[in-house]
């Protein structure tokens, strides 16, 4: 953990203990949790709808730097990427998660470590890129932020900031991204904003490097020096205004000789791999009226999108600009402590990246798991960039050149830092099953469907029987167009698949095609009225639900946002004592938001007020099979749902049972209710689920194998 130096003020890196072994399930998407291996793409709160803008060919560069001993005249940036869910989970609403579980957290390790290693790295600033909280209205959060910030400001770093979405208190996200008549700095109550109460411009001005702000408050620029020349930092938060742009321009126009990095919440996308740049309406807009006709800005770097993404453009001067996209919110704990350092080497022309965490080093050893990654050293998340800074800046800066060539690689002495001492817990390798008997026999198990029963290609009959392998609650295919059934569906909207998750035993998997919430078309499983699961409510035993699921690669927001992979008929509102909101929502959700976020949310089986428990995952990729599991342990009071074998950053309560409901209502497989009427069918592929009247360890689990 990170002390301070009492001498000093500032804090100082503490040397990490070497972790135990810990063993986690590992395979299929396991690796692509971690940012830039391919799971985790688009900021949390709102559907951007930017699913059809023109993808934009990824800019080849080079890996990063190994072991660069030359000397050069070098400096660093340090850039801190969405920090929302480090600040909402620190605060004791939502149980200071982070100091619970680890006793420290991401947001202060991370000011923590930049204060006590300006200096040796030459640190001259630092960005945020937005999104300082996840819920603008809450306090708790901002003050999580300020006193993060507020070690950069003792240890007199300077720093920029800018207001994300969730940082506003009307972001009106799904208004015309292109369009400057809505949603922006002119339509807010500046008197009622936190973000201009908690980072004004009087707190701004403690900065050695602050140059001034727009009259709204939310935009600002900043010049700092390194080596000898002089850099302006612009940031502008969300959803800039007219007048913010004409701002931003006069700015630039005012500091004629200064190369201007512009920092934004959000400019470029990242594609459905999860590394390839996509343009946004509001990026191109941006383009259009700021960066290509102002040859100073050769850098821009923003958050919002989840993951990292790296395009060169060519502004009207015919000289490139950078874009760059980083944020890590979706990824192991909430970004994981995960930031950046972009080295600027004015002697070799080069830009180096590096993405690491300084907070992973200081988790206890034995919290460590696999997807526990100090450095990142995926290509886009660890590379460098060819930038001739002398020409490149030569239209408006005929004497910018390199200081004295002091410093060795400064992206590598950061690397050695953050390693010194660390090792990163080893894994045990997962097989694949032998056979399709291949997996862990649970006696706990009350019920287990393996959506298999025909050959690739064929449509599921309507009444086709899903066998239980626990021997009581078999499913069967809804029937078509009748007054229980959905009057929309097709035979062939089921359809059976030999597609299936590597670590799933089951020898295929069931297709949900042609869904579509508009149209009221979709097609499902559920057990009979009879059925003892239907009556079953795990209080006092706690559960384990597992379940191989793949979104459909055509999946998108206004057809499948909310599609249910499971769910348990019933209305919330008609459980004594339940207290909450979306009454005519059923009890117990296992779904996929509009984000393709996992949600498992149940009102729970105590007794007295009772209301929706909920944990949620990162945004899924689609077509890409994931092993999800809900383990709820009535003796550690607590429910927690996994990715490929990662424990979840949101989980909230003691969600260790289910409340009951009259036992006629069925459980239902590919579709939820809403209100009592059958709705949000599934969009894609459900291998097998298991559920099991105990809390599992992963051992057990189907990922598992049997010996």
């Amino acid at each position: 953990m990170s002390k301070f130096d009492e001498a000093k003020g500032l804090p100082t890196a503490a040397a990490p203990s070497a972790p135990t072994r810990r063993t986690f399930l590992r395979g299929g998407l396991a690796v692509a949790l971690i940012p830039g291996a391919g799971l985790l793409t688009a900021c949390g709160g709102g559907d951007d709808d930017d699913d059809d803008a023109p993808v934009t060919g990824e800019t080849p560069q080079e890996p990063g730097p190994a072991e660069d001993t030359s000397k050069g005249s070098r400096f660093a940036l340090a850039v801190l990427p969405d920090t929302q869910f480090y600040s909402r989970y620190a605060t004791q609403a939502e149980n200071s998660q982070y100091s619970r579980k680890f006793g420290s957290e991401p947001f202060m390790a991370q000011t923590y470590w930049i204060a006590a290693n300006a200096a040796a790295l030459n640190i001259p600033f630092v960005a945020h890129l937005g999104d300082v909280v996840d819920q603008a209205s809450k306090p708790d959060q901002w003050k999580v932020a300020d006193q993060a910030m507020r070690v950069l400001e003792t240890a007199k770093v300077p720093y920029s900031v800018l207001a994300g979405n969730h940082d506003v208190l009307q972001s009106l996200e799904y208004v015309d991204s292109s369009s400057q008549s809505s949603g922006t700095d002119a339509q807010r109550n500046l008197s009622n904003e936190p973000y201009l109460q908690w980072f004004n411009a009087s707190r701004a001005k403690r900065m050695s490097t602050f140059g001034g702000r727009d009259a709204s408050g939310f935009h600002e620029y900043h010049v700092f020096e390194a080596e000898g020349q002089k850099f302006m930092v612009l940031s502008l938060s969300w959803r800039i205004s007219d007048d913010g742009i004409a701002w931003a321009r006069r700015i630039i126009s005012e500091n004629p000789g200064l190369p201007v990095i512009l920092t934004n919440h959000q400019l470029l996308n990242i594609d459905r791999d999860g590394v390839s740049p996509l343009d946004t309406e509001y990026g191109n807009m941006l383009w259009e009226r700021l960066i290509r006709d102002n040859d100073q800005i050769f850098l821009t770097l923003n958050g919002h999108h989840h993951g990292a993404a790296h395009r060169t453009r060519t502004n009207d001067f015919g000289n490139k600009v950078e874009l760059m996209v980083v944020d890590y919110q979706m990824a192991y704990q909430g970004g994981n402590g995960l930031m950046r350092l972009y080295e600027f080497d004015l002697t070799h022309n080069k830009i180096h990246v590096l993405s690491f965490s300084p907070w992973v080093v200081q988790k206890p050893r034995d919290t460590l798991t696999q997807f526990d990654q100090a450095v990142l050293k995926t290509p886009n998340e660890q590379f460098s960039i060819d930038m001739d800074f002398a020409s490149r800046f030569s239209g408006f800066n005929k004497k910018f050149g390199p200081g004295a060539e002091l410093r060795t690689s400064l992206v590598d002495a950061a690397s050695a830092m953050i390693l010194a001492g660390y090792t990163e817990p080893e894994v045990e390798a997962s097989r694949a099953p032998a056979d399709t008997e291949d997996y862990p026999r649970v006696g706990s198990t009350v019920a287990h469907w393996r959506f298999v029963g025909g050959a690739a290609g064929q449509a599921v009959a309507a009444g086709h029987v899903i066998e239980d392998r626990a021997g009581m609650n078999p499913l069967r295919r809804a029937a078509l167009n009748s007054e229980t059934g959905v009057q929309t569906a097709q035979l062939g909207d089921l359809l059976w698949t030999d597609d299936k998750h590597f670590l799933s035993a089951a020898p295929g998997s069931v297709r949900f095609a042609n869904t579509d919430k508009n149209a009221k078309r979709l097609s499902y499983f559920l057990t009979d009225a009879a059925a003892p699961l239907n009556a079953m409510d795990f209080a006092g035993t706690g559960y384990t639900v597992e379940a191989f699921v793949k979104i459909d690669k055509d999946w998108s927001s206004s057809l499948h946002a909310w599609m249910n992979i499971m769910t348990r008929d019933g209305r919330r509102d008609a459980i004594p004592g339940y207290s909450g909101g979306d009454g005519e929502s059923p009890p117990l959700l296992f779904a996929v938001s509009s984000l393709r976020e996992i949600q498992w949310e149940v009102v729970t089986p105590q007794a007295g007020t009772r209301s929706p428990q909920a944990s949620w995952s990162g945004e899924i990729m689609a077509d890409s099979w994931v092993h999800i599991a809900l383990v709820a342990d009535p003796v550690a009071q607590e429910s927690i749902m996994y990715i490929e074998g990662a424990p979840v950053l949101r989980n909230s309560g003691n969600a260790s049972g289910l409340a009951p409901v009259a036992a006629a209502m069925p459980w239902v497989v590919g579709a939820g209710s809403w209100d009592g009427e059958r709705t949000d069918g599934f969009f894609g592929n459900i291998g097998e689920i298991r559920i099991a009247s105990e809390p599992l360890p992963s051992s057990k689990w189907l990922t598992a194998r049997r010996n």
